[in-house]
């Protein structure tokens, strides 16, 4: 079987200087798989990577290859079309994600029409106003007939989120990338929204990676964990396993520190 997404040595760089190097990791259907580390440790540029988004300027060598297709070294006009078909990515803030003169039913209604078009086929009006109500019941969003007609500023953090992440469900794709999609929302909205993926990865049977440096967090969000430091892969398995039993130096201290907040947190309430 094809992963959805294999990465295998994966050295990214930029003016001289390395950024991420020798990182290989794996999702495939129905794997739920987490990259942590503190800002600026490169999780967020080993996604850009997957997706063949890196900013101008930086390069990548090694193997990445998305849906089979390998997607360094290959032309852009090649590896657009695995975008939002088999990979569609929820970015860390929605409010800048989405587009602030469109109301949300009209963003989705955009994403259902194109991934029609690659598809080859034709969509009444009807039909589309139909599956804008269809995703946005599915991410559990209140009063969709109200919330469709309703711009980005206009609607809760959460909801933003939600909205986010049907446009992301209208692709249709066999792989989810999650980019710290928690970290702008209260805690009941963090869990919450964490709830929603695991459900949709369950019942949809994708694949997703989810980017945090949050560790309780995705201690709840994946089954298999990757530790990254200064751009590095330091330790990876079982989240079970890394997180009762860390054996690098820097996850010790990761969850040393994770576990001196939740009692500082529990202490103050």
């Amino acid at each position: 079987m094809v992963d959805l997404l294999r990465i295998e040595n994966l050295s990214i760089h930029y003016d001289g200087r390395s950024l991420v190097s020798g990182v290989s990791l794996s999702v495939n259907v129905g794997e739920r798989v987490g990259l942590i580390g503190e800002s600026g440790s490169g999780k967020s540029l080993t996604a850009l990577a997957a997706i063949g988004l890196l900013p101008e300027g930086m390069t990548a060598s090694g193997s990445v290859r998305l849906a089979g297709q390998e997607v360094i070294g290959t032309a852009d006009r090649d590896v657009v079309i695995l975008r939002g078909t088999a990979v569609a990515t929820i970015f860390q803030e929605p409010l800048t994600a989405l587009d602030p003169l469109m109301r949300i039913g009209d963003q989705i209604a955009e994403v259902l029409r194109r991934r029609a078009r690659r598809d080859g086929r034709s969509a009444s009006r009807a039909d589309i106003a139909a599956d804008v109500m269809r995703l946005m019941a599915r991410v559990a969003l209140p009063e969709p007939a109200r919330l469709a007609r309703a711009y980005p500023h206009e609607m809760s953090g959460g909801q933003r989120q939600r909205a986010a992440i049907a446009m992301a469900l209208a692709c249709r794709p066999s792989l989810l990338i999650a980019d710290e999609p928690t970290t702008a929302l209260d805690v009941t909205t963090q869990a919450e929204v964490l709830q929603l993926l695991e459900t949709l990865v369950r019942e949809e049977g994708m694949g997703l990676l989810f980017i945090s440096h949050d560790l309780p967090v995705v201690g709840t969000a994946v089954d298999r964990v990757l530790v990254l430091r200064a751009g590095e892969l330091v330790e990876e398995g079982a989240v079970a396993e890394v997180f009762d039993r860390p054996r690098h130096p820097y996850t010790i201290d990761l969850v040393k520190a994770a576990r001196a907040f939740d009692r500082a947190i529990g202490a103050a309430l």
